[in-house]
């Protein structure tokens, strides 16, 4: 029997966005915290350079500072204490929290070449979050009226569930910008500042993979990381340690 609760999008996954022959991403780890306005800047650059044809896709992981971003749907009455600094961040969604701990994702892919179809790419990335998780034998799922990908709590509750990942997606002349986070071993203290994304339903809530009683580290998460991108978008290059952006 289907589950009711799991999103349509499962049926978008089954093609992926493999990337064409010879076209592997730029895979690139951030070695210390990256400002959030610095990492718009640079993300802005280099995805309009792979719209021009003149640079290669990129997956860029970082972390940041404490802080809040606000998509274009962000409502001002969800931001609840503005205790760190708050950046709109011109991705689709509400606001959501970044931080050490927690490893952002974000991927510039040409999608007019890969598959231009948003809600399939937005699928994608839940496939990606989904399989890395897997690797630590967590089980992520998709909720049809829910973004991000979540997490089962019956130690809590009947009906609880916890937000282990969040998605945010723009494109730019079909250039993917933004992406996904995942909740490693962030303070989720610092979540209580905002409604994140909107899900104010108690029974919903935040947790990682430490949070879970996984003691895994950053790297781990990373390694799962490249092989489900690799698994869905195909192959990937590390790039050059000194390289700009």
């Amino acid at each position: 029997m289907v589950n009711p609760s799991l999103n349509v999008r499962q049926n978008l996954v089954l093609t992926p966005f493999q990337a064409p022959p010879g076209n592997a991403a730029e895979w690139r780890i951030a070695p210390s915290l990256v400002a959030y306005q610095d990492a718009l800047t640079a993300m802005e650059a280099r995805a309009a350079a792979i719209a021009d044809g003149t640079a290669p896709e990129l997956v860029w992981l970082l972390e940041h500072p404490p802080l809040y971003t606000s998509g274009t749907s962000a409502k001002d009455n969800d931001l609840l204490d503005a205790r760190f600094p708050v950046h709109a961040a011109g991705r689709g969604g509400q606001f959501t929290y970044h931080g050490p701990g927690q490893r952002v994702v974000y991927l510039m892919l040409d999608l007019k070449r890969r598959r231009p179809d948003v809600r399939a790419y937005v699928a994608s990335l839940e496939e990606l979050i989904i399989r890395t998780l897997a690797a630590f034998n967590v089980r992520g799922e998709r909720r049809e009226d829910r973004v991000g990908v979540w997490v089962a709590r019956p130690d809590k509750g009947a009906g609880y569930e916890d937000k282990i990942a969040a998605i945010g997606v723009r494109l730019k002349r079909w250039v993917s910008l933004h992406g996904i986070s995942i909740n490693v071993e962030p303070d989720l203290s610092h979540f209580s500042g905002i409604v994140p994304c909107g899900v104010a339903d108690p029974r919903y809530g935040t947790t990682s993979l430490v949070d879970l009683g996984l003691p895994v580290t950053m790297e781990d998460v990373d390694v799962a990381l490249r092989q489900a991108f690799e698994e869905i978008f195909g192959s990937s290059i590390p790039a050059a340690p000194q390289a700009a952006l």
